[in-house]
């Protein structure tokens, strides 16, 4: 038989002693105890309420041995309260799966054995969307509110995952409502250096989640209105969340790599262009059509190029996978002449010929350009992550 799982559910609190009490009762009478194959504890992180919110919450403990309190000594913010509290539920805990939780009743508490149930299916995040069939946000809520979310969290989305599976998978990416897998995946979230430690904190756990490979289930939030307590969104919240899913997407691996694949890119254009046109002055007076005279010219000019490209990107783009060595360099760069001979000559080439043919010498230029960029660059870019400096597992 195999042992239970330790689920850790994290709420974090700031002047709620009006409705934390219940949300404890109501857990612990209703929702733990209907939950047979996991081993449930609440853990609260208060910094340290004027309210006295750890007080109720301290009453409680007498009462439920599975509860827990982490005291912050002032505020923090909801980010830094999570970061606290799934340090705790890892270490002194020793859960299996790390919950995030509202306080206040707007995630309802019978979405915990949902999650619970998916994490068990093989999921390694679970998330509570407003979006999908079955989720929605309270009715109460105004147009400035409504707006923030629906605008906000496909902005999020856009920056964050755009133009890639995920951005269609995560339909709601500032969700509160998370669970998440220990082993392989919360253990290994970088949490002491974050972007934000305020609401937009989610965005960051939600990519480091995606970048470890989480498999991801996305299950209905019925969002509730809140009653009592203090709301955590700041009003800085929208400022905050933008500025984090940029400079998570601005310093994600991939697009610094990205980003210097384009420049050695362009670079390599420029080459392409000066040599082409050079090549078509050399070849005028070939007694060959100019189509031909055309495609010979990129063909070369465009070998120019590779060799370009190939350089700076071993020294740069792919610096972290650079080829070393003279034999395993000249292995490689004959690879990838020959791939390239494919993408960077044959096919822009042929399609530049084409068209030459087809429409006339005229737009030449233009055909490059299309070539270049349309064919040349996207097929170089898989060719090369995928054959040339593919990373060693």
């Amino acid at each position: 038989m195999s042992k239970k799982l330790t689920a850790a559910i994290i709420i974090p609190t700031y002047n709620e002693a009006d409705s934390i009490g219940e949300m404890i009762d109501y857990l612990f009478k209703k929702t733990f105890p209907s939950i047979l194959d996991c081993d449930c504890q609440l853990l609260v992180v208060d910094d340290t309420s004027p309210d006295g919110t750890y007080k109720v919450v301290q009453e409680k403990q007498k009462k439920y041995k599975k509860l827990h309190l982490y005291l912050n000594k002032q505020k923090a913010g909801i980010g830094a309260a999570y970061v606290a509290g799934f340090k705790y539920a890892m270490k002194e805990i020793k859960a299996d799966v790390v919950i995030e939780f509202d306080g206040d009743f707007q995630h309802p508490p019978e979405t915990i054995p949902v999650m619970l149930n998916e994490i068990n299916n093989g999921y390694d995040y679970v998330l509570g969307s407003r979006k999908i069939k079955g989720g929605s946000n309270p009715k109460g809520w105004g147009f400035k509110r409504v707006f923030f979310s629906e605008f906000g969290g496909l902005t999020a989305r856009f920056i964050l995952f755009f133009p890639f599976k995920n951005f269609f998978k995560i339909t709601d990416p500032t969700t509160g409502l998370k669970a998440s897998r220990v082993k392989g995946f919360a253990e290994r979230l970088s949490m002491d250096h974050l972007y934000s430690y305020s609401f937009a904190y989610k965005m960051e756990f939600l990519f480091q989640m995606v970048k470890l490979g989480a498999k991801i289930k996305e299950i209905p939030l019925r969002f509730g209105l809140r009653e009592s307590g203090a709301s955590k969104i700041e009003p800085q919240t929208a400022r905050d969340v933008l500025k984090t899913v940029i400079l998570l997407r601005w310093y994600d691996d991939f697009t610094q790599k990205f980003l210097k694949f384009g420049l050695v890119g362009g670079f390599g254009f420029v080459i392409n262009l000066v040599g082409f046109r050079s090549f078509k002055i050399v070849f005028k007076d070939l007694p060959i059509d100019i189509s031909w005279v055309n495609a010979i010219s990129n063909a070369l000019a465009s070998e120019l190029a590779i060799i370009s490209n190939f350089t700076w990107n071993n020294l740069w783009t792919f610096s972290k996978e650079k080829i070393s060595g003279p034999s395993q360099l000249l292995s490689k760069f004959i690879t990838f002449n020959l791939s390239s001979f494919i993408t960077g000559i044959i096919i822009p080439s042929a399609f530049i010929g084409i068209c030459t043919y087809l429409f006339s010498d005229k737009y030449s230029t233009i055909y490059l350009i299309i070539g270049v960029f349309g064919l040349t660059i996207p097929l170089n870019w898989f060719v090369y992550n995928t054959l040339i400096w593919k990373k060693s597992k």
